[in-house]
């Protein structure tokens, strides 16, 4: 079991338990910290820095931020505007002169809430074998300038890490400093945010967690990424501390006036507003976003009503953060979550278990695995850990690891045609693929 490096003491609390699966079952290494009031409810950190050297992840352990990098890409677009060094209703060209005709029509606005229409580069077939090679802004948006737009501005909704890297070559060329320049000297520091930075490759940064991605034999060393590469669509570091920080700063009135704060939040499409989602949670309103990057997944989530902040950085990939802040969350505003300790597995007999044995598609690129092992049904993903499925009924089932439910689905003759995923509050449906 991974050890947990502890600042509560007593009986675990709900929002521990929360916690526990996924930390028992080797999915979240990391870090945990969820406030009211700005007081602590749960400030722990689980397993390790560095798998290697055996260094306990912490509170006051960094991590790689990912996508949260965004809002504050976002709030440093609206210091630029407060200060009348540009507007977010103007076009992008008024800045970048030199960008192709394509993007005439695109407005600073459009970046912030990926309706711009650019493709995002880290989707093209060749991010995997360019992600390690060192890259200037400007290189970086040679990758994808003269890509033709996806949608018209303003028509779609789709998520753009090339618009956010835009974004960061605006800063840059508006202020006439370096995008992390800007950041530490009008954000970072008048907060108070000392253990927060722009990641590099070569420098010493202590306290620094490795990040892992998981393996069928268990974590092994994530691949590398040149973080000149995510800029400011994904290259921060910070700590959870440091996070709670920036939280209750922003939505403090410390960095923006009420009207900016009201912009940044307010969603255009999807629920996007700027660098940020923005949705109801059974009556609360929260402002959230997620983050991944290699060996790193991240979620920071503020409830600005009830003053509730709820901070999930892990240094292992995968989906375990995501759900857990969710439920996180829930449980803080006095939601009910149903953990998978809790629920009760019943029998079916194999000859009806035998008929979900096969793969179902999630997405192009995503595939889910039913199979025996031994009398026990077991689902996994290609090249990921594989887990125990119990059944609460003879379509629905659920699994320990995590809070994730599944349920089969029939056609009118009785075949197995797909399976609907419940997990963090979603439901994902996926078509039977094949049968074995």
């Amino acid at each position: 079991m991974i050890p947990s490096f502890v600042l509560c003491e007593g009986q675990p609390s709900r929002l521990e338990q929360i916690i526990e699966p996924s930390v028992i079952s080797n999915l979240f290494m990391g870090a945990v910290l969820v406030t009211k009031d700005g007081k602590p409810l749960v400030d722990k950190g689980y397993g390790y820095a560095n798998l290697e050297w055996r260094v306990p992840d912490s509170p006051t352990t960094k991590f790689r931020l990912g996508s949260l990098t965004k809002q504050f890409t976002a709030v440093s677009i609206l210091l630029l505007e407060e200060r009348g060094q540009l507007k977010t209703d103007d076009p992008v060209k008024r800045y970048l002169p030199d960008a192709p005709a394509a993007w005439d029509k695109i407005t600073v606005f459009n970046l912030l809430t990926h309706t711009s229409g650019i493709p995002s580069f880290t989707d093209f077939p060749d991010y995997k074998t360019s992600e390690a090679t060192p890259a200037t802004p400007e290189q970086l948006m040679a990758r994808f300038r003269d890509k033709p737009l996806e949608f018209q501005p303003g028509d779609r909704w789709q998520y753009s890490n090339s618009g956010y890297i835009v974004l960061g070559n605006l800063i840059e060329k508006v202020s006439g400093q370096h995008y992390a320049d800007f950041l530490k000297k009008n954000i970072f520091e008048p907060l108070g945010m000392a253990d927060t930075g722009y990641d590099s490759n070569e420098s010493i940064i202590p306290r620094r967690a490795q990040g892992y991605s998981p393996d069928e034999k268990g974590p092994r060393h994530a691949g590398y990424i040149d973080m000149s590469i995510p800029f400011s669509a994904g290259a921060l570091y910070s700590t959870t501390h440091d996070l709670l920080r920036w939280e209750e700063g922003l939505f403090g009135g410390k960095l923006l006036s009420a009207r900016s704060l009201t912009k940044m939040t307010t969603p255009f499409k999807e629920g996007y507003a700027f660098g940020v989602f923005v949705r109801d949670e059974q009556g609360h309103k929260v402002v959230e976003h997620g983050g991944g990057i290699e060996g790193f997944n991240t979620h920071l989530a503020y409830f600005p009503d009830d003053k509730i902040a709820v901070v999930v950085l892990a240094n292992l990939n995968g989906n375990a953060v995501a759900e857990m802040g969710r439920n996180l969350g829930i449980v803080a505003i006095g939601g009910k979550v149903v953990l998978p300790s809790e629920r009760k597995a019943v029998n079916v007999q194999r000859a009806t278990l035998e008929k979900y044995v096969g793969s179902y598609e999630l997405a192009p690129t995503v595939k889910i695995r039913f199979f025996f092992d031994g009398d026990q049904l077991m689902t996994g993903a290609p090249g990921q850990p594989s887990f125990p499925v119990f059944a609460e009924s003879e379509t629905e089932f659920f699994l320990k690891v995590e809070n994730s439910q599944i349920t089969f689905v029939k056609n009118a003759k009785g075949d197995v045609t797909g399976i609907v995923l419940h997990k963090g509050g979603h439901d994902r449906p996926a078509k039977r693929v094949d049968g074995h």
